[in-house]
C-alpha cells in the first residue's frame, strides 16, 4: 500500500513576490494571448493565476484545483533544457501536473494548446 506524497509548504518570500510582479508586467505576448483565454474564468470557468510562486518557482500559469502548471517557453529554453526538466520533475514530485508549450504553439495553434489544458483538467 503506497502512502500519500506528503506536500512540502513554502512560504513565498518578497524577492519571489516582487519577481512575479515583474513577470506579470513583462508578460511575452504569447503569455498575453494565452491569458486573454484564461483570465476570469473565462476557460471551462477554472480560476488560473499568472506568474504565480509555486513552490520555489514561479508558474506561467497555475490552476490550483487541479494542480496545474502550464510553461510557455521561449527562445531562452532552448539553453536551460536541463534546468526545465529539473523543475518539471521537482514540481510531478510535489504532486503537480505540469504542461509545456513553446510561445510559437501558443501563436500558431492556440486552438489545439486550449485542448491539451482542457484535457490535463478533464483527467
Amino acid at each position: 500500500m503506497s502512502r500519500p506524497t506528503k506536500r512540502r509548504r513554502w512560504r513565498t518570500s518578497a524577492p519571489m513576490l516582487a519577481r512575479a510582479r515583474q513577470l506579470r508586467r513583462e508578460q511575452t505576448p504569447a503569455e498575453a494571448l494565452l491569458w486573454e483565454q484564461l483570465r476570469n474564468r473565462r476557460f471551462m470557468g477554472l480560476k488560473f493565476r499568472r506568474q504565480h510562486p509555486v513552490g520555489r518557482f514561479i508558474a506561467d500559469f497555475y490552476c490550483a484545483q487541479h494542480r496545474l502548471v502550464v510553461e510557455l517557453d521561449g527562445a531562452v529554453h532552448q539553453k536551460q533544457q536541463g534546468y526545465d526538466d529539473l523543475r518539471t520533475e521537482e514540481l510531478e514530485t510535489d504532486g503537480y501536473r505540469v504542461l509545456r508549450f513553446t510561445n510559437s504553439q501558443v501563436e500558431q495553434d492556440l486552438e489545439w494548446v486550449l485542448e491539451q489544458i482542457a484535457k490535463a483538467c478533464e483527467r
